[in-house]
This record gives structure tokens, C-alpha cells and sequence, in this order.
């Protein structure tokens, strides 16, 4: 079931995408911006995501360090491990709690910087 906020992204987007004659005429939702005629594959998209990394001077970024960073900010701000599960598609759990490895330095600053019992006692926590 695609939901009303996604109706609504992706009715934004045809608008967008059928500015360009050529994509009006493609069959597919995301067409190649070089070959309408096929779709956006995943090669595609990993060197548009490079080259527009590499034009905003952040160097080359990738699919998979776009979707590490999803992950970590999402679990940096609260969100439940089997939620961020069903976000990213993980058939089990374990590979999930992959990314909770890298919230140790994280929460050892938070430990110091705000639990009661910690302050004073610089890096002894």
C-alpha cells in the first residue's frame, strides 16, 4: 500500500520528470537522464550520487554511505532498532544491529557529559 505522502512525492516528481520531453515519452518512473528509454539502474545511480558529491567539494560519496548515514542519524535521534529494520529492508535483525556499533563513542560522551555521577571525573567514566 503506497501511502498519501508518497502519492503525493511521486505525482511531484512525474510533474518534474515530464518537464523533459524525452522522459515524457519513457515507461519508466525513473528513466535514464542519458537513455529514457531505460531505466535508472543502480550503476546509474551510484555515479550521479559520486558526481554530485565530488561538485558540492565532499569528495566522492556513495549509495551505501548515503544509506550508513540514513541509519546512524536515524538511531542517533531515538528511532527502535526493528523500525530502522523494516526501513532498510533487513530480513534479520542482526545485520540491523550492525550500525549500533557505531553509537559507542557517542554515548560514552553522553554518559560523561550529563549523567550526575560522572561530572568532575573527566575521562574516568
Amino acid at each position: 500500500m503506497i501511502t498519501p505522502a508518497a502519492q503525493q512525492a511521486v505525482e511531484r516528481w512525474l510533474e518534474q520528470r515530464d518537464q523533459n520531453g524525452e522522459a515524457l515519452a519513457s515507461k519508466f518512473l525513473f528513466p535514464d537522464p542519458k537513455n529514457p528509454d531505460e531505466p535508472l539502474d543502480r550503476l546509474r545511480v551510484y555515479a550521479l550520487i559520486r558526481d554530485l558529491g565530488e561538485r558540492a567539494g565532499i569528495g566522492a560519496i556513495s549509495p551505501h554511505m548515503l544509506r550508513h548515514s540514513f541509519a546512524t542519524h536515524m538511531l542517533n535521534r531515538g528511532a527502535d532498532l526493528r523500525s530502522l529494520q523494516i526501513l532498510l529492508g533487513h530480513a534479520d535483525i542482526s545485520t540491523t544491529e550492525i550500525y549500533t556499533k557505531t553509537r559507542d563513542d557517542r554515548l560514552a560522551g553522553l554518559v560523561k557529559d550529563t549523567h550526575p555521577l560522572a561530572r568532575g571525573k573527566g575521562d574516568d567514566v
